[in-house]
């Protein structure tokens, strides 16, 4: 079919329905309504270094909209969690500009999910993506881009990318599978004796210390309980020496637009609030996003990030939980190392090759350390979950305050 191409500065400019129709996987982040909200409340665009430039592909005789891809224009490389900080050093130490640099991803949300949105028809599926990738190596250089880049992508998505002349990239993620427990009990039973009876006495530490948890969904939580969490997750940043990536405006705002999509477990002692833990939910997925405490007590962390996100997946039949950034503390409690990837492509031509052989040299050691870390995991050798953790990924590291 002949197709039009164009990038759009605003994804409010895309109908809502239209964009949403083009992803069936549940996804959360990749609603219209959370990308709108990000650009609504101040989060992306302006001064903020993550310039809104989505590409979108139409139908030319009717206009209807068969493809499209989230994209950015970055100005530094905060927020993406694929970490390129060397190669902007490199370019700079050379006397070249890394950006402005073309991102394609979701903004501060470093979860594996479809990159290239397309529409139901399934027979123009291979075509469009073949078409997506070359135009993103277009829309790079009319941008005058550095390069272009596209974060934890899906293995179709990362392979049509690959023939275009993207480079591979390995990361390595930490994630939950549910084996249809009917329990946390049933969950833990998995466990050598030694690593349940850890998990055990964190749990009871933050029980004793007069510290019980609600689950909210973010609907329902009004402006002052809002402001109360986000200030717990703000801290958390400020800690870290960072400022905050969100606002309570977007909380309130995507949790209005997405019900059923956020859900927020409360900490609370006597009643009255002490930490909080933010996450999505879709598609059969749980995500740990941000997690802030008022108060120091041994163990809340995990409680808050990981065994209430556990709890809250075996209750609702969720399959898997993406508990956030960082990791190894996570093999202890369950959950797995996975191999994420990401797609990349620079405009130099010596830079290219360089870093060419670099990912080479990193993919293979960060396969090595992925198997290196199943050997850490608690489970009993006869009940470890299979490898396959990531639905349309293969199985084989701190940019925020995610759990």
């Amino acid at each position: 079919m002949p197709l039009n191409a164009e990038v759009v500065d605003r994804i409010a400019e895309v109908d809502a329905h239209d964009w949403d129709a083009l992803d069936r996987t549940g996804h959360p982040f990749l609603k219209h309504a959370f990308l709108d909200a990000l650009e609504a409340t101040g989060c992306v665009g302006g001064d903020s270094g993550w310039i809104p430039a989505h590409l979108v592909i139409r139908d030319s005789p009717s206009g209807k909209l068969v493809a499209a891809v989230p994209q950015y224009l970055k100005t530094h490389s905060w927020g993406e969690f694929v970490f390129d900080w060397s190669w902007a050093q490199s370019y700079q130490h050379s006397g070249l500009e890394y950006y402005p640099k073309q991102l394609s991803a979701i903004p501060f949300t470093p979860v594996t999910g479809p990159r290239f949105l397309l529409s139901r028809d399934g027979n123009a599926q291979a075509d469009l993506r073949e078409q997506l990738a070359a135009l993103l190596l277009e829309s790079a250089r009319h941008a005058t881009a550095s390069g272009a880049h596209v974060n934890f992508t899906l293995d179709e998505d990362q392979a049509a990318l690959e023939r275009a002349g993207f480079m591979r990239r390995h990361d390595c993620r930490f994630l939950w599978h549910n084996h249809d427990y009917r329990t946390f009990h049933d969950f833990l039973a998995t466990f050598r004796a030694d690593k349940r009876k850890k998990v055990k006495r964190e749990r009871r530490k933050v029980e004793e210390s007069g510290i019980a948890f609600r689950s909210l969904a973010g609907e329902d939580i009004d402006a002052g309980l809002w402001h109360t969490i986000f200030g717990f997750s703000e801290r958390t940043f400020l800690r870290h020496g960072n400022g905050h990536y969100l606002n309570v405006e977007f909380l309130l705002r995507v949790s209005a637009a997405l019900p059923g999509s956020v859900v927020v477990k409360v900490a609370e002692r006597a009643g009255t609030p002490v930490a909080a833990a933010i996450f999505f939910a879709g598609g059969g997925w749980l995500y740990g996003r941000y997690w802030g405490s008022a108060v120091q007590e041994d163990s809340l962390h995990f409680e808050a990030c990981y065994y209430q996100g556990i709890e809250h997946c075996i209750e609702h039949g969720l399959q898997f939980f993406d508990p956030g950034t960082q990791g190894e503390h996570k093999l202890a409690r369950g959950f797995e190392p996975t191999r994420t990837t990401s797609a990349h492509w620079l405009e130099h031509a010596g830079f290219r090759n360089a870093v060419a052989r670099y990912l080479e040299r990193e993919r293979a050691a960060v396969d090595d350390y992925i198997e290196a870390a199943r050997q850490h995991l608690p489970f009993q050798r006869t009940t470890a979950a299979p490898p396959d953790l990531m639905p349309g990924a293969t199985t084989t590291g701190d940019d925020s305050a995610a759990p």
